[in-house]
Order: C-alpha cells, then structure tokens, then sequence
C-alpha cells in the first residue's frame, strides 16, 4: 500500500515540474529561449533537452527499457555537452515534443514496474537502483534545473512561478524595487 502511495506521489509530483519546465518557455521568442544566460552556456531551451536525455537515460537504458529514438549519449566524448543546447537546426517544437515523448515513454516505464523494481546506472558509484530511486534522482534532477529556468526566465522577462497566473509573488513592482533596494543596502553596507 505505502509502495503505491510513495511510488504515485513521486510520479504526480514529477509530471508537474515537466510542466513548469515547459511553461517556462511560453511567451518568449526563439533567440530568448536559445541564448546562454550563464558564464556556462545555459539557456531554457537547453534545459528541456538536457532533461529529455536524462529521462531517457533513467526511465529507459536504467531499466532496460530504451527510447525508441537516437539520442546523444552519456558516455560519448564526441557528443560532450550536446544535450545543453539546441543548433540552429533544431525547433523549439522538436525539442519539446521529444521532452514529451520521453516523458509518455518515461511514464509507461513508470507505470509497468513496481517501486522496487531493479534497475541498473553504470555511471553511478552504487550502480544497483530500484525505481523509487530514479523517481527520486528525477525528481530531483527536474526541479533543480526548473529553478534555473525559474532565475533565468526572470532574467528575461520578470516573469517567475510555475504557471500564468502563479508567479508565487505579488505583482507590484515598487514592492521589488524597495525590496531589491534595501538588500543591495544590505550588502554594500558589509562591503565596505
């Protein structure tokens, strides 16, 4: 019973961050979405590929249960950072069907296994996994880049949240204006 509990509660949590991770390129135009935000290259769109790999990787190789469509591999040094960023050959659109290909893919390996089903990663120093805990790797893996898209799309546009309409935070700009003002206080003031 607590299997089922533990093993739905994980998987609802992670179909929802999916979305975040989608929604967080609604609205913005091809060059926002591309261009590198960080000394390191990344950018939105990056982000949704890299996790489309990932999926692919855990929900499918992990337990013997592939995607069905090539992809770059982890282990290839000739394919070194292919999956944080999309050419000028691909859409926006190829990208985020893939993402929700390997997601339904991802969800159907989800579905078929039970919670303790073994699986194997062998890149990782304790190589024998069960699902729970790639749900939790996954989950994990997601919601920390949804929150560098998060800071990245406020970077863009000052929209933040998980959805329109829920950016978590008021929308009264003299309120952030004060507030960024008396934290930029705050750190000059040890800065001097």
């Amino acid at each position: 019973m607590i299997d089922d509990f533990a093993k739905e509660y994980l998987h609802s949590d992670l179909r929802e961050i999916r979305e975040v991770m989608l929604w967080k390129l609604d609205g913005l135009a091809e060059y926002d979405i591309r261009r590198p935000l960080t000394a390191t290259g990344t950018n939105l769109l990056g982000l949704v590929k890299h996790l489309s790999i990932s999926e692919s990787w855990y929900f499918g190789e992990v337990f013997d249960r592939p995607f069905p469509e090539p992809l770059p591999r982890w282990n290839d040094p000739r394919e070194r950072g292919a999956h944080l960023w999309a050419t000028e050959h691909e859409t926006r659109e190829e990208i985020v069907e893939r993402y929700r290909r390997v997601c339904a893919h991802s969800d159907a390996t989800i579905a078929a296994l039970a919670i303790d089903s073994p699986g194997h990663v062998p890149w990782w120093p304790r190589p024998d996994v069960k699902l729970f805990n790639i749900l939790v790797h996954m989950l994990t893996e997601t919601s920390r880049h949804a929150g560098h898209a998060d800071i990245l799309r406020e970077q863009l546009d000052g929209v933040t949240g998980t959805a329109a309409g829920n950016g978590n935070q008021p929308d009264d700009a003299a309120f952030w204006e004060a507030h960024r003002a008396k934290v930029e206080r705050a750190a000059q003031a040890l800065n001097a």
